[in-house]
């Protein structure tokens, strides 16, 4: 007795389509003025690698991300140090809670509707939070 076998092989019809993905980003202007002070500060500091996340939509704990960093601790400190008193002097806003300060590989400054944190270079790769929020839009800060 023969057996007939068929080809049971899965074909695939490919499509081709060329999708252009642009990520979403929030314009520097809807940045309250307390962000954008503190952007300035970390610039002054010269901060590296600064970015904002809009966390607005995502998480309700807070609306802003500022990722920014230092090449050393002395830096950090400095950054988390203008921040701390610029945003004190000309807004009257106090940090909520500060932690890291005195290891300085990852200062964190909660300020309510906005947390920046500052991180030493080995500190930013090891917990990357960039990649951790991902889904969130990024502002334009050119």
């Amino acid at each position: 007795m023969e057996e007939i076998v068929k080809d049971k092989s899965l074909k695939r019809e490919v499509v081709s389509e060329t999708v252009t993905v642009s990520p979403e980003t929030t314009p520097f202007s809807e940045l309250d003025e307390e962000v954008k002070l503190a952007l300035l500060c970390a610039d002054e500091k010269k901060a590296v690698e600064t970015i904002v996340l809009d966390l607005r939509g995502i998480t309700s704990f807070t609306e802003f991300f500022i990722i920014t960093g230092g090449t050393n601790q002395r830096q950090v400190r400095a950054i988390a140090d203008e921040i701390i008193e610029q945003l004190k002097k000309q807004m009257k806003v106090k940090a909520i809670r500060v932690e890291g300060y005195n290891g300085a590989e990852w200062v964190l400054l909660d300020y309510g509707d906005f947390v920046v944190h500052i991180f030493n270079e080995k500190s930013r790769g090891f917990y990357d939070l960039e990649r951790l929020w991902r889904d969130a839009k990024k502002v334009n800060l050119e």
